[in-house]
C-alpha cells in the first residue's frame, strides 16, 4: 500500500496549470524537473531557472519519488 507521500511537497489543483502536479505553493510543474534531469541538466541548473522552488523541496520530491517507486515495485530481487 502506498503511504501518504507528497503533502507539502507537491499539489494538484484543476485551476493551477490545468491540474498538473506542481511543487507545493508554486506554479512549477514537477515534470519540468524530470525533463531537466532527463536532459542531463543539473539540479542547480533547474533551480536557477525556477527561483520559486527550493533545493529542499526538489530533494524531498526526489526522495518521495524513490520511496513511492520502492513501495510500488516491492522488494528487489536478490543480488
Amino acid at each position: 500500500m502506498l503511504l501518504d507521500w507528497g503533502h507539502g511537497i507537491v499539489s494538484r489543483d484543476p485551476e493551477v496549470l490545468n491540474g498538473n502536479l506542481v511543487f507545493a505553493d508554486t506554479r512549477v510543474s514537477v515534470k519540468n524537473l524530470v525533463d531537466y534531469l532527463a536532459a542531463g541538466d543539473t539540479l542547480d541548473y533547474f533551480l536557477e531557472g525556477f527561483l520559486g522552488v527550493s533545493r529542499e523541496l526538489t530533494v524531498a520530491y526526489l526522495e518521495m519519488s524513490h520511496k513511492v517507486a520502492e513501495e510500488t515495485v516491492g522488494v528487489s530481487a536478490s543480488r
